[in-house]
């Protein structure tokens, strides 16, 4: 499977063990950046390179999926998330790394660097990596309504208007 990563200088260690560990498991991995440490850097364009390498595979049938990382992981799932086609999430332990894929078939996780140990990362990636989206007719749905809400703005089912 192709792999895309991505992280900004919080996450670049972790990357790079990161990295190794995957190609040692088999994983065509495409780095998308940083490749050396910068405490100023700019996350987003590492993140959102790295989202755009997924979704482009997925549309050539390739079959990829991303992680990025940062120090919470939390900037760097909004800027993958901003890329069409990805559903970036959030993993922060072993059940929100396998229900990502279950339900939510997610194509992305994010991983705070500054939140876990390498080994922890390393199991959140494999068990993401090695779990099925479930395809139950709930979740395809749902995952329907969030792409028909960014193709059109329009909200399936009830909508409340802010004050």
């Amino acid at each position: 499977m192709r792999i895309h990563v991505a992280t900004d200088h919080a996450g670049l260690e972790f990357s790079q063990h990161l990295q190794q560990h995957l190609r040692e498991e088999g994983h065509e991995v495409i780095d998308h950046g940083p490749q050396e440490y910068d405490a100023l850097d700019d996350y987003p364009s590492f993140c959102i390179n790295a989202a755009l390498g997924v979704a482009r595979d997925a549309r050539s049938g390739v079959e990829a999926l991303g992680v990025v990382f940062g120090g919470s992981g939390n900037g760097e799932q909004m800027a993958a998330n901003k890329v069409d086609g990805i559903r970036a999430a959030l993993v922060w332990n072993d059940s929100t790394a396998a229900l990502a894929r279950e339900h939510n078939d997610a194509n992305v996780i994010s991983i705070g660097a500054r939140q876990h140990t390498v080994d922890e990362a390393i199991r959140f990636i494999d068990l993401f990596i090695a779990t099925l989206f479930t395809g139950d007719e709930r979740h395809v749905r749902r995952i329907g309504q969030l792409g028909e809400y960014e193709r059109t703005g329009a909200i399936a089912g009830k909508q409340i208007d802010a004050p």
